[in-house]
């Protein structure tokens, strides 16, 4: 599959996530409406996005565009911005006011986040690279997803390299950890890939 066409599924998906959370219940309601679940699940497929686009997309964009370097790192900048959120909602529960206020950034910034990937960066990496290494890219990434992160690591270092190694061991602490509190059938399912 089309590595954008791969991110653009994962984008639907949190964006149908930001729709649902957007004006979500807060104080007694909060507990009863399931929101602390809802917010899993966008920590969890927030996470191994990020960790994928770090290990794989990013260092793609910076070795096919001229400024790619440039947009990389403005595209992490807000990654890293939105990990910091994404931990204090993992901190954090639902009726908490520094929770929704996290949250009601969060939904922002990842909204502006989408809307830089794809109508800044997208149109130029697609101009730039052929449809076989953009195949390529998208395989690399559907693999890299399945054993990715589920939590946020705001502290951990960004970039290919640091994913593809310390991303690594904080992933598979990540499965463990979920596996025996239970969080793992949290996960939300991967987006569809038609």
């Amino acid at each position: 599959m089309d590595a954008l066409t791969f991110l653009r599924a994962d984008h639907e998906s949190v964006l149908g996530m930001l729709q649902v959370l957007d004006g979500a219940p807060q104080g007694e309601g909060a507990h009863q409406s399931g929101l602390a679940t809802m917010v899993t699940n966008l920590v969890i497929a927030e996470s191994q996005h990020e960790a994928i686009e770090e290990q794989l997309f990013w260092p793609a964009v910076r070795a096919a565009l001229d400024d790619g370097d440039q947009l990389a790192d403005h595209a992490i900048a807000q990654e890293e911005a939105g990990k910091a959120l994404l931990q204090q909602l993992e901190d954090g529960g639902p009726g908490e006011p520094e929770y929704h206020r996290a949250l009601a950034e969060f939904i922002t910034a990842a909204r502006e986040h989408i809307d830089y990937e794809e109508n800044l960066v997208w149109p130029r990496f697609k101009a730039a690279v052929s449809a076989g290494d953009r195949e390529q890219l998208g395989g690399k990434l559907q693999t890299a997803k399945k054993v990715a992160p589920t939590r946020p690591h705001p502290n951990a270092p960004s970039g290919g390299l640091a994913q593809n190694t310390l991303g690594v061991a904080a992933a598979a602490v990540d499965h463990v950890r979920d596996r025996l509190s239970g969080r793992a059938a949290d996960n939300p399912p991967d987006a569809p890939t038609s």
